[in-house]
């Protein structure tokens, strides 16, 4: 079995390296790194790296992680198996983006999955929408509709032209971003000057995360910094954006989904999930808070 190497975080808000105080130690394997593990809203197996806090700025952080090239090589191998779950979370997405202000031109999405969220983001009048996403099984079954203006990779110099986009989201990934400092930049390079980004990720601070502690879904080997209102604040300023808005998001889910988060012994959890996916009661929807947050933030002036 090849070796995974590992290498140590820095706090991107900070800037140190060490200076911090463990949260819990690591509990994976060598195994846990596969495109399987990897994939987007696979069953929450509790796998994650050594987490620690920043004894300066609170951020909590995976510390080590691997290398960046193999964590790149895994999402592009990732699968795109939550069809079912589309519809629930294109209506929770669709309704944050209303918390946007100015044009509605340009937009790009970060993670994009198969762009389900650009053909909400057409249908509420946006001119032109771009996704970029890592995983070919998810680009492979994008729709028509968006499909030419998907993007097969990460975010990097090159791939847009400066000050390109009105808007940019991400959703459920600025928390699995290897080195945030070094996106940043760049996503305040390809803003226009009154343009807006869109966050929504988990929130390390929220009642659920403080409750479950380790049995959290988000401690997750996925993650590599998790964030609360404060130090995503904090990071985001750091970088020159200026925060306008944050909140607590709600989401619309199955039940059937819901309970896949249930921290429930394997056997019991299986049994449940699957008496939900045969009968009705299981595609019931609700709206919930599931511990994540929504942030929008523009470029700071002066």
């Amino acid at each position: 079995m090849k070796l995974v190497e590992l290498h140590p975080t820095h706090c991107p808000i900070c800037d140190t390296e060490g200076k911090a105080t463990e949260v819990y130690p690591a509990n994976f394997d060598p195994q846990a790194f596969n495109p399987a593990v990897f994939s987007a809203r696979r069953l929450p197996d509790r796998l994650h790296y050594r987490l620690v806090r920043c004894d300066r700025c609170g951020l909590v952080r995976s510390d080590p992680v691997a290398d960046a090239r193999m964590l790149a090589q895994l999402y592009a191998h990732s699968s795109f198996d939550y069809g079912e779950e589309v519809t629930n979370i294109r209506r929770t997405y669709g309704r944050y983006l209303s918390h946007l202000r100015g044009g509605k031109g340009a937009l790009l999405e970060i993670g994009c999955g198969n762009g389900f969220f650009l053909e909400e983001a057409l249908d509420q009048g946006y001119a032109e929408v771009w996704g970029v996403e890592p995983s070919e099984s998810a680009v492979s079954q994008a729709g028509p509709r968006v499909r030419p203006h998907l993007r097969c990779d990460i975010l990097r110099p090159g791939l847009f032209d400066p000050g390109s986009f009105d808007a940019i989201c991400m959703f459920q990934v600025f928390d699995h971003l290897p080195d945030p400092a070094a996106l940043l930049p760049e996503i305040l390079r390809l803003l226009k000057p009154e343009g807006r980004l869109l966050l929504l990720n988990h929130n390390i601070a929220a009642w659920s995360a403080r409750l479950l502690g380790e049995k959290s879904p988000i401690i997750d080997i996925e993650h590599t910094c998790l964030y609360s209102p404060a130090t995503l604040g904090y990071l985001l300023e750091r970088f020159g954006f200026q925060v306008e808005r944050t909140g607590a998001v709600f989401n619309d889910y199955s039940l059937h989904y819901l309970a896949r988060l249930l921290p429930l012994p394997a056997g019991a959890k299986q049994r449940l999930l699957s008496w939900l996916h045969g009968h009705p009661v299981g595609r019931l929807c609700l709206r919930v808070p599931l511990g994540n947050l929504w942030l929008v933030a523009r470029r700071r002036e002066g």
